[in-house]
C-alpha cells in the first residue's frame, strides 16, 4: 500500500503472543496456497473435474488470471479501506471467511462440474489474496519499522511449515485411506462409495485448518491504528486513485528504481507462471499420481526455505544486484531443465532447485526494494512495489494456459495422439515462461544499477582518505 497519514502508535513492543498470533495466522494461509493452489485442487480440476486434454490447463489459466485480475482492480480500494477504517480485523475475518468457505465447498466439485469448480476456486482465491491486504497492514501494529524486516521473515518461514504440514497430513491421507478402508469406515459399500472422497475430504481439512489457524489472531491481535474520518466529499475509490497518484508522482523521479519495477514484473511473470502450473506439468509431462505431486510440493516448500535463507546472506556479501541475477539465472536453467530430464527422479531434483531459486528471486527482490528507495520513503516504495507486482500478475497464466491449448491442438490437428500432443503443448507454452524470465533477467542486468555499488566506493574512499597522512 502507499505511504498513508495513517498513525500506528506501537508504543510498547507487542506482547509475544500477539506476534505468534501474527504468525500463526500465515501458518493457516500457506496451507490454502500449497493444497489448492499448487498441488491437490490444480491437478484434480485438470485430471478429473474437466478430464484429459489441454481444455483443463486453459480454463485453469483463466480462472488463475480472472482471480488475480479482480485482486488487481480491489487492493487499492481495499488499501484504502484498512488506512481510514481502523478495521483491519473486520475485514481480514470478512475475507478469511470467503476464502475459508469456498475452499471447503471444492467438496462438491466432482468430474464434469466445470462451472462451479471454477467459480468456487476463483472466490477461494479472491478471498487468499485480498485477505493479505489486511493482513500484511497489521505488520506496524506489532513490530517497530526497525524490526518489520525479521518480523515479516519469521512469518513467512512459519507459514513455509504450515504448507508442509498441510501436504504432510494430505499425502498421509491419501496413502493410508483407500478406497475400500474408507467404505469400511463409513459402513458403505465401496461402489456406493463418492468418487476421490479422500481428495476432496482434502478441501474440507484444509479449510478447517485455515479457520483454526486464524482464531488466536482475531482473538489475541490488539489493533492500534487510530481510524480516520473520509475528507468532505471523498469516498474510499477516489482515495485509493489519489493515492495512487501521490505514489506515481513520487517514485517517477527515481529512475533506477521504475526500471528494476519494469525488469520485476516480467520476470515475475515467470515465476508466476511456473508456480501456478508445477502441479499440471508434473501431472502431463511426467505422469505423476496425487501422491508423488504431494511429495514434490513437499519438497518445494522445503527447499525454498531453504533458498530464502542461503540468498538471504549471500545478498548481504554480494549485493542485492548480483545474489538476484544467480537466483534468476538458475530459475531459468531450472525451466530449461524440463526439456532434458524425463524422469520422475529428474522432476524432483527440477523441483528442489525451482523452491530454492524462486524464493531467492522474491526474498532478493524485496530486499532490492529496501536498497533503491530513499530514506524516509521505504513503504511508499514497497506499497508502489506490491501495487505493480499485483497489476501484471494475472497476464502470465492467462498467456500459458491460452498458448498450451492453442498448441495443443495444432498437433492434434496435425495427427498426433491427444496425450503427445498435451505434451508437446506444455513444451511450447514452456517457451514463454523462458521468455518471460529471460527478457526480464536482460533488462535487470542492463538497465538496474547496482544500488550499494556506489556505497563500496565511497567506502574504499574514506577507507583510503583515513590512511593518507595530513600534509
Amino acid at each position: 500500500m502507499a505511504e498513508t497519514s495513517v498513525e500506528t502508535k506501537l508504543v510498547h513492543k507487542a506482547p509475544k503472543r500477539e506476534r505468534r498470533a501474527w504468525y500463526f495466522y500465515d501458518f493457516g494461509n500457506s496451507a490454502y496456497a500449497a493444497v489448492v493452489l499448487l498441488a491437490v485442487y490444480v491437478s484434480y480440476f485438470k485430471d478429473t473435474v474437466v478430464g484429459q486434454g489441454a481444455e483443463g490447463t486453459r480454463l485453469w489459466g483463466i480462472a488463475v488470471g480472472i482471480a488475480m485480475l479482480v485482486t488487481v482492480i480491489t487492493t487499492p480500494i481495499l488499501g484504502a479501506i484498512a488506512d481510514f477504517t481502523g478495521k483491519k480485523k473486520l475485514f481480514l475475518l470478512v475475507y478469511t471467511s470467503i476464502v475459508v468457505i469456498f475452499t471447503a465447498m471444492l467438496f462438491f466439485v466432482t468430474k464434469g462440474n466445470i462451472f462451479i469448480g471454477m467459480l468456487f476456486f476463483i472466490l477461494a482465491e479472491i478471498g487468499y489474496r485480498d485477505s493479505q491486504v489486511f493482513y500484511d497492514a497489521l505488520l506496524p501494529d506489532i513490530a517497530y519499522p526497525e524490526e518489520m524486516g525479521i518480523v515479516s521473515g519469521n512469518g513467512w518461514a512459519i507459514g513455509s511449515a504450515g504448507g508442509i504440514a498441510c501436504l504432510v497430513v494430505v499425502l498421509v491421507a491419501i496413502l493410508l485411506v483407500p478406497a475400500d478402508v474408507l467404505a469400511g469406515w463409513l459402513s458403505v459399500p465401496i461402489e456406493q462409495l463418492p468418487p476421490n472422497l479422500v481428495v476432496r475430504l482434502s478441501f474440507v481439512f484444509t479449510a478447517l485448518f485455515f479457520a483454526l489457524s486464524s482464531i488466536p489472531l482475531f482473538l489475541r491481535l490488539k489493533e492500534r491504528t487510530e481510524p480516520q474520518k473520509l475528507p468532505a466529499g471523498e469516498n474510499y475509490l477516489s482515495i485509493a486513485f489519489k493515492r495512487l497518484g501521490e505514489t506515481f508522482r513520487s517514485v517517477k523521479n527515481y529512475k533506477n528504481f521504475i526500471r528494476f519495477v519494469i525488469s520485476f514484473l516480467i520476470f515475475n511473470d515467470g515465476i508466476i507462471m511456473v508456480l501456478n502450473f508445477a502441479a499440471i506439468i508434473g501431472l502431463v509431462l511426467y505422469g505423476l499420481e496425487q501422491q508423488a505431486l504431494l511429495i514434490f510440493m513437499i519438497i518445494v516448500q522445503v527447499t525454498s526455505v531453504a533458498g530464502a535463507w542461503l540468498m538471504g546472506i549471500v545478498a548481504d556479501r554480494m549485493g542485492g544486484k548480483r545474489s538476484l541475477l544467480i537466483s534468476l539465472f538458475m530459475m531459468i536453467i531450472t525451466v530449461a531443465a524440463l526439456y532434458v530430464f524425463k524422469s520422475e527422479v529428474g522432476f524432483y531434483l527440477i523441483g528442489a532447485s525451482a523452491g530454492f531459486a524462486l524464493t531467492g528471486v522474491q526474498s532478493v527482490s524485496r530486499m532490492m526494494v529496501a536498497q533503491l528507495a530513499p530514506e524516509g520513503k521505504a513503504a511508499e516504495f514497497y506499497g508502489f512495489f506490491s501495487i505493480a507486482g499485483r497489476t501484471s500478475s494475472f497476464i502470465g497464466p492467462t498467456i500459458f494456459g491460452l498458448v498450451a491449448a492453442w498448441a495443443t491442438n495444432r498437433y492434434i490437428a496435425q495427427g498426433q495422439a491427444a496425450l503427445p500432443a498435451e505434451q508437446n503443448g506444455l513444451y511450447v507454452a514452456l517457451l514463454t515462461v523462458v521468455a518471460f524470465l529471460i527478457i526480464g533477467t536482460i533488462l535487470f542486468a542492463v538497465l538496474v544499477k547496482d544500488p550499494l555499488r556506489k556505497h563500496r566506493i565511497e567506502n574504499r574512499a574514506a577507507r583510503k582518505a583515513a590512511k593518507t597522512p595530513l600534509s
